[in-house]
């Protein structure tokens, strides 16, 4: 396939076919009909179907990544008529190009292209999951560093803060912090937190600011009223959740936290490398 076939293609597919509504990028499939080399609605019906079945075999709602428009065209003499349309996803225009004649060198084209994009999106999406659960063990961190200050300030020493921690993790997993340790195969010198996932860290952070909260707000005084208040609080999120369908408890280890941060750093000083900030992915 000749360079300047496959930029031109990608240049209409990005400057001229692929457009916006409410910040969401989407195509339409008659625009993408002729850009595939369907002269004929009718046949490329017959690609939409198949790609259609596709989506929901995958475990998508199709309703999700077909949406149904009409579309005025302009007919002889200044006359105009609707026809149906369809605003596309870049997941469905991904499926399309895969159920489509890979005889056609747009088809080829477009296979290569959308995978390309889509995978793109994933690592994308991939690295803000990752980029926020960072955030949110950095952000309990400060919030457990504030409740140390809050003991320390309030009962005259903060050698209680371990067992106040310990006694919270105690009511959010029905569990002791060395069980949980010994369940997630977290090293001894590692703090749980390290290896919890996202929702775990937002929960005990949550729980943590409302103890801070009433400790300060009534004056607690005494390793036994925090963490009674601490036990309270942990209970309560641990109900919340349990109420959702999430057991803490149940849930799998996820990756340990300071690699992540890593790979992020890592991946952030290589991309300033790369005009297209996506540092090292296999698909560039």
């Amino acid at each position: 396939m000749k360079t300047e076939f496959v930029q031109t293609l990608t240049l209409t597919f990005e400057a001229h076919a692929q457009q916006t509504e409410g910040g969401v990028e989407y195509w339409l499939a008659r625009d993408i009909q002729h850009l595939l080399g369907y002269a004929k609605w009718d046949n490329f019906l017959n690609v939409l179907s198949k790609a259609r079945t596709a989506c929901e075999v995958s475990g998508h709602q199709a309703l999700d990544h077909f949406a149904d428009v009409g579309k005025t065209i302009q007919m002889p003499k200044g006359a105009e008529k609707e026809v149906p349309d369809l605003m596309l996803t870049r997941y469905a225009c991904y499926l399309i190009a895969q159920n489509g004649d890979p005889k056609k060198p747009e088809i080829a084209f477009a296979q290569t292209y959308f995978a390309v994009q889509t995978r793109r999106a994933e690592l994308i999406e991939q690295r803000l999951l990752e980029a926020e659960r960072v955030f949110a063990r950095k952000k309990l961190g400060a919030t457990e560093k504030e409740l140390s200050e809050v003991i320390f300030e309030q009962t005259g020493g903060n050698q209680n803060f371990a067992i106040i921690r310990s006694k919270g993790d105690q009511a959010l997993f029905g569990k002791t912090t060395q069980a949980m340790k010994a369940q997630w195969k977290v090293p001894d010198n590692r703090p749980l937190a390290d290896f919890a996932p996202t929702i775990i860290l937002k929960a005990k952070d949550f729980a943590t600011e409302i103890t801070i909260f009433n400790a300060r707000q009534h004056g607690m005084q005494t390793e036994s009223a925090i963490s009674s208040e601490h036990i309270t609080n942990n209970q309560a999120v641990r109900n919340t959740l349990l109420e959702r369908g999430i057991r803490p408890e149940s849930l799998p280890a996820a990756e340990d936290v300071k690699k992540v941060e890593r790979r992020l750093a890592a991946e952030e000083k290589q991309a300033l490398k790369k005009p297209d900030g996506l540092g090292s992915s296999t698909e560039e």
